[in-house]
């Protein structure tokens, strides 16, 4: 019989266990209830990803009826847990460009029908998890009709500029918790929820990381290592890097307001209160970018009035 051992869970419903056999042989175990977790997505998606040549794990045996699957097994070594070694700092650059390297080869998978679309009415129920989570729910403040139209406004500018972003295959959680690092170099997981959306999305997902920050001087440096890659593959960036990081930095506000919303969520609604600790991590990246555009100054306005550290002196909405 195999022994099962809890690997961790996420901020979902899933559950992950590590089957060891008596032959040595060990493999994943993922949990998905089917009243809260759709597995099909999951084996759509890894199909799609290993034809392009994308390290995912192999799907062994699905019973998608009953909500599990049997997967390779990637082993413990997380991104972050590479990084958060002695020696995280020597072999974080190269680990980082193996990400993007990694990151460009799922950009050139076509998804075709495969994943649904990031249309505009998706990403603006995303901005608006900021008010209804963070906002209210988690810090109890209320929203003024002047800042409600402000945030309306921004908002509005946010998504137009996506909307006019290249479209790729999107795997939406690219970050430092989901890439592994195995013998064949990094492996991919959690892309479930992928979709066809902004090129400049998973770029901000892996360089603006909740979990792991890099100084800003790092993150153009890398930002500019994808960006000649992109280009060499042929895929649609833009060809000034000047306005590629300023797509990239107002697809990071988007995905960052929303991030605040779901570490509100995750502990508000569903009682994990770990995701809080990364809060102030994910609010230093909205702050430093929305400081760098007149656009985004009601946004800090808001932000000041709700925390003891100011960054906009003043603003009159």
């Amino acid at each position: 019989m195999p022994v099962l051992l809890p690997v961790s869970g996420d901020a979902s419903f899933r559950r992950y266990f590590r089957a060891q056999l008596p032959d040595g042989r060990h493999y994943i175990v993922m949990d998905a209830p089917p009243q809260q977790e759709d597995c099909h997505p999951f084996v759509q998606v890894a199909q799609l990803l290993r034809a392009g040549g994308v390290n995912v794990p192999h799907i062994v045996h699905a019973n998608l009826p009953q909500g599990w699957l049997v997967l390779s097994d990637f082993g413990d070594t997380t991104l972050l847990a590479a990084l958060q070694n002695q020696s995280a700092h020597e072999s974080a650059n190269g680990l980082y460009l193996a990400a993007i390297q990694t990151l460009v080869g799922i950009q050139r998978v076509v998804p075709g029908d495969a994943v649904p679309p990031y249309d505009r009415e998706r990403l603006l129920r995303e901005l608006q998890l900021f008010e209804d989570w963070y906002l209210v729910r988690h810090l109890g403040v209320t929203v003024s009709a002047a800042e409600r139209a402000a945030l309306d406004v921004l908002f509005a500018r946010l998504l137009d500029n996506i909307a006019a972003q290249p479209v790729v295959l999107v795997h939406r959680d690219y970050h430092s918790r989901n890439l592994m690092v195995t013998e064949r170099g990094l492996g991919v997981l959690d892309f479930q929820d992928a979709v066809a959306g902004a090129i400049t999305y998973d770029l901000v997902s892996l360089l603006r990381d909740a979990y792991v920050a890099w100084d800003e001087a790092q993150v153009i440096d890398w930002a500019v290592r994808y960006w000649e890659q992109a280009r060499r593959a042929g895929l649609p960036v833009q060809t000034d890097f000047g306005a590629f990081y300023r797509d990239f930095e107002w697809m990071g506000l988007q995905r960052h307001l929303k991030v605040l919303g779901i570490f509100a969520r995750l502990n508000v609604r569903d009682g994990k209160p770990a995701y809080l600790n990364d809060i102030p991590r994910v609010l230093a990246y909205v702050r430093a970018a929305a400081v760098r555009y007149r656009e985004c100054f009601p946004l800090l306005a808001l932000l000041d009035r709700v925390s003891e550290t100011p960054v906009l002196q003043q603003y009159t909405f």
